[in-house]
Parts: structure tokens; sequence; C-alpha cells
């Protein structure tokens, strides 16, 4: 009789006991249970209770609900947004806002990307090395910083003080220093590194051969491009397309810079307002929406590479790559490439940094326009400058900073920490249901913008629930760290999965013969191995932590505030020169960091992104 024909034994409570004994008993077992359920508590019972939010009745609306009772069930929230008299103005025109910067955005962005990736890797224009440095560079930098270089340069009259144009004397009209135009190309400006990274990787990974081959049969460069390299990076173009249009749709920074200023509101800066100011169940309602939105994506992106997956571009006979000569185009190439950085790179940041130093906005940079106030000016020199003294002796710059510095220390240790335990569930469970959950949890977070995730926490912890079992962290520190923490899961978890990935299993078979236990196994062997990539990751994090604006801004308090979020302030304020002086100091910061993970890390931290 065969094993399949066998009867099935019956689960006896011996059976049961002597199971559950065994999941205890084993180390390994009893992290994954802990891990799953901890995934669970943070990332999903969170989800659920802001769903639940938007369903229950709080004390604020009460005047408008006659007879209704704090935590009753109620629909007002979603009719409200949905098909209320403002309906219009609460969801659907920023979410048709949201929508066309979003999708305008990937035109633009996907192809440059793309372009840039293939010259930097199959072709001979010369200087790559240094010229992909710099392609990469603008990605490092905070989105909101460009908005803010963008206000340097183009800002007219409509918000106070002339931009660098405007001071020359060059009208600029409203549709193009502020609103969706605005918006468009700074966030283009950001995200084409997205498909640079995605494609870059996989055009190294195709063997020259295959274009060679359509070459001898005669085919011309751009029938090459269309119908042999074009497929086969394919999947990875989508891959971008999809992560740009989904960041993109609920990125809150660079819209708040730029289209608040008109009144021009995207469902994240539409969300944050009825988060500020009431009635919060309906900004929980449209952080569901953005949810719904990044999820639905994702889901399109799936099935649409799911029948891609018979390209392979990589075998076992090794590959070579020939570059692409481009002959009397590459001049035209070398004159694209430089007016690109110096568009996106050098121009904006060179009026934002200048800008720091002036008096007066727009006005030239003449000795009598220049200043090192905004820089180190007294209390004393108030009255002919702005309400603020130089950051270096403004006390809410110095908090700002600390706490920067508090929160990037602390969230990126205890990311890298969970990212390289939730790496070794997954990568020693891979094709397992625990290993395969594990992934699908972690990838959660990335799903939501940050200004959705961080309002789902938000709803969560601004109150006590299960009878104060989950309590009130609402404008607290630890509240920061905790979402900061949770929602780089998917970062830290990659770099995890591919560190363990790289420490073989052999090594762990072989000390368990020889009689080490699991935890011997860990400090002995997994620690140390893995110690470089638990310091790359943890850099990693730390970057991207340092120039947040997105994830933290709802939770800001006075005391909790940092350079990101202080810079955003005094731009609104109208402060112009102080929030360009902070924005630089978060720059420095930023590229020191990054500078300092490649010395550590010994490999282009950009490629992780």
């Amino acid at each position: 009789m065969s094993k399949k024909n066998l009867p099935k034994k019956p689960l006896t409570k011996k059976r049961l006991k002597n199971l559950i004994l065994n999941v205890v008993k084993n180390p390994f077992n009893m992290i994954v249970l802990v891990s799953l359920i901890v995934l669970f508590c943070l990332i999903l019972i969170p989800l659920l209770t802001m769903i639940k939010s938007t369903f229950t009745m709080a004390q604020g609306e009460l005047r408008r609900n006659p007879g209704a009772h704090v935590g009753d069930f109620t629909l007002y929230y979603w009719k409200y947004m949905l098909s209320g008299a403002m309906a219009k103005a609460v969801l659907w025109e920023p979410l048709l806002h949201s929508l066309f910067c979003g999708a305008m955005t990937t035109l633009i962005s996907v192809p440059l990307g793309s372009v840039l990736a293939w010259l930097m890797i199959r072709t001979d224009l010369p200087g790559k090395k240094v010229l992909g440095l710099l392609v990469t560079i603008p990605y490092m930098i905070p989105s909101w910083t460009k908005a803010l270089a963008w206000l340097a340069v183009f800002r007219n009259k409509t918000s106070g003080a002339d931009g660098f144009l405007c001071g020359l004397g060059i009208p600029i009209p409203d549709w193009l220093a502020y609103g969706p135009i605005a918006i468009i190309l700074c966030m283009s400006m950001h995200y084409y590194a997205f498909s640079y990274i995605q494609v870059s990787g996989a055009l190294r990974s195709i063997n020259s051969e295959l274009e060679e081959m359509g070459e001898i049969q005669g085919a011309n460069k751009a029938q090459i491009l269309r119908h042999i390299t074009l497929p086969l990076i394919m999947p990875s173009v989508l891959s971008a397309l999809v992560m740009t249009i989904s960041k993109s749709i609920g990125t809150y920074g660079v819209a708040a810079n730029l289209g608040n200023r008109i009144g021009y509101y995207t469902l994240a800066t539409k969300m944050r307002v009825f988060i500020d100011q009431g009635p919060r169940g309906v900004g929980y309602a449209m952080s569901i929406v953005l949810v719904g939105l990044a999820a639905l994506i994702l889901m399109s992106n799936q099935r649409i590479i799911g029948v891609r997956k018979s390209y392979a571009t990589v075998g076992g006979k090794g590959g070579r790559s020939t570059l692409m000569p481009l002959g009397a185009a590459k001049k035209p190439m070398m004159i694209f490439l430089g007016v690109f950085l110096f568009l996106a790179m050098v121009m904006p940041f060179f009026v934002l940094i200048m800008e720091t130093f002036q008096i007066t906005t727009g006005a030239g940079y003449g000795l009598d326009n220049l200043t090192l106030y905004n820089w180190i000016g007294k209390s004393g020199d108030i009255a002919k400058y702005t309400n603020y003294p130089g950051i270096f002796r403004n006390p809410e710059f110095k908090s700002a900073f600390l706490n920067t510095i508090r929160l990037t220390l602390i969230a990126s240790i205890l990311t890298a920490f969970c990212g390289q335990f939730l790496g070794y569930i997954s990568s020693r469970g891979r094709g397992k249901w625990y290993g395969n959950l594990t992934e699908q949890l972690v990838f959660v977070p990335y799903l939501m913008s940050g200004v959705a995730f961080s309002t789902m926490y938000f709803s969560m912890f601004s109150r006590p629930h299960l009878g104060g079992l989950i309590p009130s962290l609402y404008g607290t520190f630890t509240l920061i760290v905790l979402t900061s923490v949770v929602k780089h899961f998917p970062f830290a978890s990659r770099s995890g999965t591919a560190n363990m990935l790289s420490i073989s299993v052999e090594l762990e078979e072989a000390a368990d013969i020889a009689g080490a236990s699991f935890w011997k196994r860990m400090t002995s062997i997994i620690i140390p191995l893995a110690k470089n990539g638990f310091i790359s990751g943890f850099m990693l994090v730390f970057i991207s932590i340092a120039k947040e604006l997105d994830l933290i801004i709802i939770m800001m308090t006075p005391t909790t505030r940092t350079m990101s979020y202080l810079a955003f302030t005094y731009s609104q304020e109208g402060y112009n020169q102080m929030s360009d002086a902070i924005s630089v100091c978060v720059l420095l910061f930023i590229l020191v960091c990054y500078i300092a993970a490649n010395k550590i890390g010994g490999a282009d931290i950009s490629k992780s992104w």
C-alpha cells in the first residue's frame, strides 16, 4: 500500500501536545511564531483599526448626527466623502489631481530613466563612471527639497517673494511656479531614478551576443532596441512604472509645497487637512482610498509581469557585454546629459544655496543683498530680517537636528536588527508557508504611501484600545519611531534576505551535526557573517529615514520636530531663506551618510533603493 493510501492518524490530545512541545522547544519555530505575531500586530491590526474608525461615530460628529452616540456604527464619513455636498472638493478633484500628476510623472520619468540606463550600460559613452554617480545623486536628495529648489528659481509674488527668475525681471506665471506642471516636473526629476536603477540592473544581465546576432542578421540599431533589448528589459520597465506611479500618487511634500499655495490639492494633501481639522474619519477614509489605489496598481503589475516569466537573460554559458558605438550621436548625447544634469541638479541647488545668503529673495547676489544672517544671525537683528535668529543660533533648529539624529539612529538600529531576523526567516523558509507569509506581511507597508501609512498609526494610537492594552501614543516620539521602523521593514527585510542567502545553509548543518545548539549556531556563525550586511542595511534605512517628510508630518509636535519638518514649516510660513538653509543642512547630512554607507558597506547603496 502506498503512503498516499495509508489512513491518517487521528489528532489526539497527546499528538497535539507533542506538536506544541516540538514547536516550543525548537528556537527557530519560536522565532517564526513570534515574528508572525509581531507582524500581524504591527501591520494588519493598525490597518483594520483605521478601517473600523471610518465606520465608528466619533465625539466631534455628534452635533451633525442627532441621536447618534459615540462608538455607533455609521456610514457618515464615507457618505461625506463620496456623495456629500462637498464630495467634489473633498475627494473627486484631489483624486483626479493625484492620478493626473502620477500618470504624467510616470510618462516622463520612466522613459527618461530607461534611456539614461541604456546610455550608461550599453553604449560607449565616455565618462560613464562619473556620469552614473551624478545621475543617481538627485534620487538621494529628498523630493521635498527639489520643490524648495523649484520655488527658489520660479517663485513669484503669489507666495510673497520673488524667486531667481523674477528677480532678473522675467515674469513667471502661476501655472509654471505652482500647481500640476511644477509638481510633475519636480517629481519626474526625482522618480526617474526608479527606472534608472531597475533597467540598468536588467541591462547588465543581458548577454550582448543576443543583440549582436540581430546585427549580423542585418537589423539596424533601432530594430535591435525595439525587437531584442526592449522585450528583455520590459519586466524591469513595468516594475519601475508601477513603483513610480504608486509612489507619486501618494506623495505629500512636493504637492504641499507647490500646490497648497494656489489651492491645488492632491489626495494626500487634502487628507492631512481632514486629519488636522476634522472630521478625522474622512481623512482615514481617504487614506484607505490611497491604500486601495496602490494595491490595485501592484496587483495589476503582478498580473502583467506574471505572463512574461519566460524571458531569461542569464544563462549558464556565461555572458559578455559589447558596448554599442554611438558614432555621430555621441556628441548630442553628451550635450543632452550635460543639459539634463545642469537643469535637474546644478542650477536649482545653486540657486537654493545662494538664496540662503540673500536678505531679499530675487534681489540678486550683489554685496548689498548678501548676508550670513540666515545661518548665524543674532536675535538683535530680528527687526531687520525675520522673526527667527539664524539657524545655528535658533533653538528650534538645534532641537530639530537632535531629533533627526535620535530618530534616524534609534529607528535604523531597530529596523536593521528586525530586518536580519525577517530576512533569516524568509531565506530559510523559501517555498514554505511561513517564509511566504512573512514576505507578504513585510511587503504590506510598501503598498502604502508614507502619509497613508502614518495615518494608519495615527488612527490606532490616538486613543487607548482594548481597555488600555494598546496605549495612546499621540504626540510622542515613540510613535514616530515605531511608525518609521515598521514602514521601513520592506527595505530592511530585503537587505536581510539578500544577506542571509549569501550564508550557506551547509554551515549551519555542519554545526548542527557537531552538536551546536541553535543559539550557538546563531552567535558563532550567522551573526559574525551577517555583520557587513547588517551595517549596509542599517545605513540604507538610516539615509531613507533622514530624508523622510511624508511619513512623519502628521505626527509632528513642537517637541518632536525634525529638520525636514522644520524646513517645510518655515517654507509654509514664508521664511524662504531659513527653510532653504535647513534644507541645505539636510542635504549635507544625507550626502555624508551616503558616503559613509559606501565606505562602510563596501558597495553602492543607491542600487538597493
